[in-house]
């Protein structure tokens, strides 16, 4: 349940948005220059008469982008009156294989489609980034309120070698901090997540040979650790635990009240995990043609070095008219107004240059 506050910040952004563009059209901008736009204001897309999209798409997968999904499609249904969009979660891995059985219109994911996989898909599918944001390192220890972690200690508590929250090596990293001589109760996840591949793959970067685990969806976490179902049982598990920590999306971590650690950067700085975290880590990565990067272990001061991409994965190919002109409206929404409602629930609104890039992309989609 979001607070009061946080549903009234949704509101006022909303309104913005509705007094710039709310025509039930996104004007179509030709403009190349790059660089972010004013916060709160809508970039251009293309045009779509989103009044006379009437069809209903599925789709499943990160719980990481659930969040901003879930506030965008409620807005677009202010405009697109006939459109039902449902997106049910699941972790990215379901996602995946979701589309690739053909049992949802598009998929959600923090991770990408393995190699050895692309031919089970039923086609040519398109990655489209929407938004990005910080996975928290999330505590819940008795009274410690602030709490500063590098990448080696983060990867030794993960994995089991650090039991005991007064261990030498948190201390190091606290050294003016008071911590107690309790047991660390360490949660991940239980499904298959494109959260927990970019938490690992930021361990295994930045960590080196501190981390043993590898990098996926899953992992082997050691067997004394705890698991949950998605973000929110992450969130859950560590509120609910004496002695938790778990990684969990700054959105959800936010809505469950969760303290969480300042994490160290590449360039030696504790930075906390925040929308502006996350804007700086994106902000120097570099883009691939099929508009895949990564803002992990991101170099700069301002950089949150935990920062997850998101994507939607869709087919080329579109054989139902109503729903591949859905599938575009809904794609276009998301890039356009939505990105004006993304920091309002704690996500990264696209930079302009990778916004543009992902609009255009929307002609690769051929319907009918």
């Amino acid at each position: 349940m979001r607070s009061p506050n946080r549903r009234l910040a949704v509101a006022v952004a909303v309104a913005a948005a509705t007094s710039l563009s709310f025509t039930a059209c996104a004007k179509k901008d030709d403009s190349s220059s790059t660089g972010g736009g004013a916060a709160g204001s809508v970039p251009a897309g293309k045009t779509v008469d989103y009044a006379k999209l009437e069809a209903t798409l599925n789709g499943s997968g990160s719980s990481f982008q659930k969040g901003f999904n879930d506030t965008a499609v409620a807005e677009m249904k202010k405009v697109a009156p006939k459109l039902v969009v449902n997106y049910a979660g699941g972790g990215s891995s379901k996602g995946k294989k979701d589309l690739q059985d053909g049992i949802v219109d598009f998929a959600g994911t923090d991770s990408l489609v393995k190699d050895e996989d692309k031919a089970k898909f039923k086609g040519e599918f398109l990655y489209f980034p929407t938004v990005s944001a910080p996975i928290t390192v999330s505590f819940n220890v008795k009274g410690v309120d602030k709490l500063n972690l590098s990448a080696s200690t983060v990867a030794k508590i993960f994995q089991g070698d650090i039991k005991k929250w007064n261990d030498a090596a948190i201390k190091a990293d606290n050294p003016d901090a008071t911590l107690p001589d309790a047991d660390i109760k360490a949660v991940h996840r239980a499904d298959g997540s494109g959260t927990t591949s970019n938490f690992t793959k930021y361990l295994k970067a930045a960590a080196g040979s501190d981390w043993k685990l590898d990098a996926g969806d899953t992992v082997n976490w050691p067997a004394d650790s705890q698991a949950g179902n998605g973000n929110g049982g992450v969130a859950q598990a560590v509120k609910s635990t004496d002695g938790a920590i778990g990684y969990v999306d700054l959105s959800d971590a936010k809505a469950s009240g969760l303290k969480f650690a300042a994490i160290k950067n590449k360039a030696g700085k504790f930075v906390e995990p925040t929308v502006d975290g996350a804007k700086a880590a994106v902000d120097g990565a570099s883009v691939k043609d099929d508009l895949t990067y990564s803002p992990l272990d991101a170099a700069g001061e301002k950089a949150y070095p935990i920062t997850s991409p998101t994507w939607i994965i869709v087919y080329a190919k579109q054989t139902d008219k109503a729903k591949g002109e859905a599938v575009k409206g809904l794609l276009n929404y998301l890039l356009t107004e939505g990105q004006a409602l993304a920091p309002t629930v704690d996500y990264a609104a696209l930079p302009e240059g990778l916004q543009k890039k992902a609009v255009a992309q929307l002609d690769k989609i051929q319907v009918g």
